[in-house]
């Protein structure tokens, strides 16, 4: 008869005719055929090289013995040529692994690598075996043991690939933010070099007076004193903002309204100012605010940049040293600022689609215990993906309020919204409702991770057509603890 895609031929024979056969094999090496009850006939089978036996998925019903040649079982891949995960030869036995644990399919493509000669048990005769002959028994149960210890350090091998894979695909994912941050902030910090060069000329022409120098070192020596913006909610920077315009405007400064935000970033007042204001005639007056802005924006954009490439630095060294982050030591974190300093981050991307980013930063205390850089990564993956969802010219809203124990962080955006059917698995591996390209399908897999091992909190998404808002609570007043260890943090 005809089975599989290649000729196969199958005979029942008695199973007294085999007892020569039987005794050469590695099963039935120590069991005499008359001390087997319950099987009268066998089905011998004859195939060729290449024959496939029995396809994945085919229902599984025989216990096999190979009495000359050799066969492959090879696991399908989806996408993937298939894996082979072992080989039964002459004297040997297989397929009692899928009998023994009540699988009704066959896992495995089965294959003859050459032509050959088999003995196959249907599932009554192979119970028989078991019960009846203690020395077959024996063997069959060996074999089952030794191919599942394989078939667990295979798997094994395979989570460890997979664990790996997803940590260089989150890497590649994670660098893509820090790095075109630094691109656009160097870009821009060329910008800014040109116009101090230009702005310091036209001082230069102008001799200065004591007084003009003094104000003009204090002036400078706060621009070059650190790198912490100012972490203000929405309504009080755009006070502040529109109180700093509005004054430079009336003194006459040219650019007043541009310069002004990078001013109150930087964490300028306007008693600070009032030297320049009374030592400098109004032209040069302006041209020193222009100078100061512009100093002040490219120290700004080297603190962006020198934060890109720590956070780069630092990604990298997670993926060498799993736990990397849980070996530095404890620091306190101002969560405000670390949602300014990831804000800052995104900002040329927000300014691109004219995003409205509305802040109330409500909680306090605002600080917590952690370690490394992970926190940067929830808050950059999160407003990131608000940014993706929400229309041109759209708004994204950050909040942050105090619960009982917790420190809770809102991320809010008005696109679309996620579909109530995709919902469940917004937090899944690879899962991506971003077109084809767009979207690697770790973001948010990696924010929940971090959040719920890393810091022992939860992060929560509602949505709904016009509004999507996630939610992280981090408790307050502990470090956060280890992951567990099958479970390596990036």
């Amino acid at each position: 008869m005809n089975e599989g895609r290649s000729t196969i031929e199958i005979e029942s024979v008695p199973l007294e005719h085999l007892a020569r056969a039987l005794r050469a094999t590695r099963p039935f090496a120590e069991t005499p055929i008359e001390a087997v009850n319950g099987v009268d006939s066998v089905d011998r089978v004859t195939a060729r090289a290449g024959s496939t036996l029995l396809e994945s998925g085919d229902p599984q019903r025989w216990y096999w013995v190979v009495l000359e040649g050799e066969i492959r079982a090879d696991r399908p891949e989806a996408g993937q040529d298939p894996v082979t995960v072992g080989f039964a030869r002459a004297g040997e036995g297989f397929g009692e692994v899928t009998l023994l644990t009540g699988k009704p399919n066959s896992p495995f493509t089965i294959v003859t690598t050459q032509d050959s000669l088999l003995l196959r048990f249907n599932e009554a005769s192979f119970w028989s075996l078991l019960a009846c002959c203690p020395s077959l028994r024996n063997v069959v149960l060996a074999d089952m043991t030794a191919r599942l210890r394989a078939h667990q350090q295979e798997a094994l091998h395979r989570e460890k690939l997979i664990s790996l894979g997803t940590l260089a695909a989150g890497l590649m994912h994670e660098l893509n933010n820090p790095g075109t941050a630094a691109k656009r902030a160097a870009s821009q910090l060329r910008e800014n070099l040109m116009q101090l060069q230009k702005l310091s000329l036209r001082m230069s022409d102008q001799p200065k007076s004591a007084e003009q120098l003094e104000c003009i070192r204090g002036l400078l020596e706060h621009a070059l004193s650190g790198c912490k913006m100012a972490a203000m909610s929405s309504v009080d920077q755009a006070d502040a903002e529109e109180s700093m315009g509005q004054w430079l405007a009336d003194a006459g400064v040219e650019n007043a309204y541009s310069i002004a935000p990078i001013l109150v970033a930087m964490r300028y007042d306007r008693h600070e100012l009032e030297c320049a204001r009374a030592y400098f005639d109004q032209p040069a007056f302006s041209d020193a605010l222009n100078w100061l802005g512009a100093l002040a924006s490219s120290v700004w954009l080297v603190c962006s940049i020198e934060d890109s490439i720590a956070r780069v630095s630092e990604l990298v060294m997670a993926v060498k040293k799993f736990a990397y982050d849980e070996r530095s030591q404890s620091r306190e974190l101002d969560v405000h600022e670390s949602l300014q300093s990831t804000l800052t981050m995104l900002g040329h991307k927000m300014r691109v689609k004219q995003i409205e980013t509305v802040k109330c930063f409500s909680a306090a205390p605002s600080k917590i215990q952690t370690r490394g850089t992970a926190l940067s990564q929830v808050w950059t993956n999160l407003i990131d993906n608000a940014v993706d969802a929400s229309p041109a010219q759209g708004k994204v809203e950050i909040a942050t309020w105090n619960e009982p124990e917790f420190l809770v962080v809102s991320v809010t955006d008005h696109g679309e919204g996620i579909p109530a059917e995709v919902l469940p698995r917004i937090f899944d591996a690879f899962f991506t409702t971003k077109p084809q390209g767009k979207g690697t399908g770790l973001g948010l897999e990696i924010a929940h991770r971090i959040v719920t091992q890393k810091f022992g909190g939860k992060i929560d998404v509602a949505s709904q057509p016009g509004q999507t808002r996630f939610t992280v609570r981090l408790p307050l007043g502990q470090s956060n603890p280890p992951p567990p260890a099958e479970s390596p943090a990036l």
